[in-house]
């Protein structure tokens, strides 16, 4: 695990609208706050850059000492809305204003127009939602939901798939799993990569299930697409897989917890396919705030335990916050916006593959979702993958790439693809037109840089909402 250097250390500095560096980095006046998480936390939670937040608003975050960064990170698809959004600002202080700060699984007004809102908001054949904290902890309930109902024992998933840190979802992770000591009761299925497939995705479908006893299973679990690459799931694909979930008695359960509230130009990334699950996990970009994740489906499958609740999940500032964050991203149509928007990023990024037919390889996007796999200058992979077909993960290569951006006033999230290189731009929902123009011309200039292990990297961009139409308008790097 990398650990990142706590000295502060002089930069050029910046002065434009959006990005300020005016002290060495990281900022002196934030150091001992830097050393005290190292010392009192968990080193995990200490792997990000040197960046000690005082606060956050809209696409900006500052130190204590007025530095001011764009955020690339989004917090990893939280802030669909903005960070500090009003709407969803107000909301939070008017709960606490009343004095209302936890309910336990009571009834209040608050979850109760939440509750409505995801339901008219979601497939018809679901009914019922309910409130859990994290990500994680909505997979381990739709697992539980799935081997109660059917009675089995097992449950599918892909390789390469994430769906959480916890004991169960880690079970049904396709990657980083290894410490589990139990997983017979998940079946890894391979992904159908649009580089992996030989077939039709059809007969791909039909390949990966032939061997399979199908009445043993009790859930598939999917993404609508993998994270750490935008790599969708085929639709043929996915149809035939619902059909035959459906005529297996299998359950479907889509994992929304990145891809749902309008990150791909549609409500819930599923919806390109034109499949029903019976399930939905959801969390991150559900409240832009605050901890919440829920668990929807079909009242039969709900109502299979009295044990499906939670102290936590309905907290009435979290479900209020969500509440407001899900009637402006619909009143402000960003959902529409994200497909708009996308089609402009697709059309720039095409331009630069034509430029640059040697270097871009892939490009996949849809909505504000993309990805770009990048070759490596003399076509040799073998230094990223090893004999398994395991990446092999330089952290100090990464770091270098990390830092180079921290001390342009941009902040990142970046890691290793063991499918060559990659840039993932995961641009959130709500930037003028013009800006999309601008940002990725600022992407074209600023990430496709050298190394000596020649290390690309896939980076979450910030949601980059405005408050004005034209303060953004300008496609010049300066401005950022």
């Amino acid at each position: 695990m990398y650990k990142f250097s706590h000295i502060p250390v002089d930069t050029p500095k910046i002065k434009t609208k959006n990005r300020t560096i005016k002290t060495k980095i990281p900022s002196p006046e934030t150091v001992s706050i830097l050393e005290d998480c190292m010392t009192y936390e968990p080193a995990s939670m200490n792997d990000q850059l040197p960046v000690a937040w005082d606060k956050a608003y809209d696409f900006n975050v500052y130190d204590k000492s007025g530095n001011k960064w764009i955020d690339f990170t989004s917090s990893i698809f939280v802030t669909n809305v903005g960070h500090s959004n009003k709407d969803v600002q107000k909301a939070i202080l008017k709960t606490c204003k009343k004095q209302l700060l936890n309910s336990y699984y009571y009834p209040t007004k608050e979850r109760n127009k939440l509750s409505k809102l995801i339901i008219q908001n979601s497939p018809k054949n679901l009914d019922k939602v309910l409130f859990l904290s994290t990500g994680s902890e909505s997979v381990e309930a739709a697992i539980k939901m799935s081997l109660l109902y059917t009675g089995r024992k097992k449950i599918l998933s892909f390789d390469q798939g994430f769906h959480g840190k916890t004991m169960g979802s880690s079970m049904a992770c396709g990657k980083g799993n290894d410490w589990v000591p139990v997983k017979s009761f998940v079946k890894h299925l391979p992904f159908p990569n649009e580089w992996g497939i030989k077939s039709s995705p059809e007969n791909f479908f039909k390949q990966s299930v032939k061997n399979l006893k199908p009445n043993e299973y009790a859930a598939f679990i999917i993404e609508p697409y993998q994270g750490w690459s935008a790599s969708f799931l085929p639709t043929e694909y996915a149809q035939k897989l619902e059909s035959w979930c459906k005529s297996n008695g299998i359950l479907l359960i889509v994992d929304e917890i990145q891809s749902g509230f309008g990150r791909t130009g549609k409500f819930f990334a599923f919806e390109h396919f034109k499949i029903s699950p019976d399930i939905i996990t959801c969390a991150k970009g559900i409240s832009s705030s605050l901890p919440l994740s829920c668990v929807i489906s079909k009242s039969s499958i709900v109502d299979t335990s009295s044990s499906f609740n939670s102290t936590h999940g309905s907290n009435p500032a979290a479900v209020a916050a969500s509440t407001a964050s899900i009637n402006y991203l619909i009143k402000n149509k960003l959902v529409e916006q994200s497909k708009n928007k996308g089609d402009l990023m697709l059309k720039f990024l095409k331009e630069w593959q034509k430029e640059q037919p040697h270097l871009i390889k892939r490009i996949s996007c849809r909505g504000l979702l993309a990805s770009v796999f990048i070759n490596s200058p003399d076509g040799n992979d073998s230094d990223f993958v090893d004999d398994n077909g395991n990446h092999r993960c330089n952290e100090e290569i990464k770091a270098a790439a990390k830092e180079t951006h921290l001390h342009s006033s941009m902040l990142y999230y970046v890691k290793v693809s063991n499918f060559g290189r990659l840039y993932n731009p995961y641009s959130q929902l709500t930037p003028p037109r013009e800006y999309v123009h601008a940002k990725e011309k600022l992407i074209k200039e600023t990430f496709v840089f050298k190394t000596t292990n020649r290390i690309v990297f896939s980076l979450y961009l910030d949601y980059l909402k405005t408050k004005k139409q034209n303060l953004l308008l300008q496609a010049e790097r300066e401005m950022l």
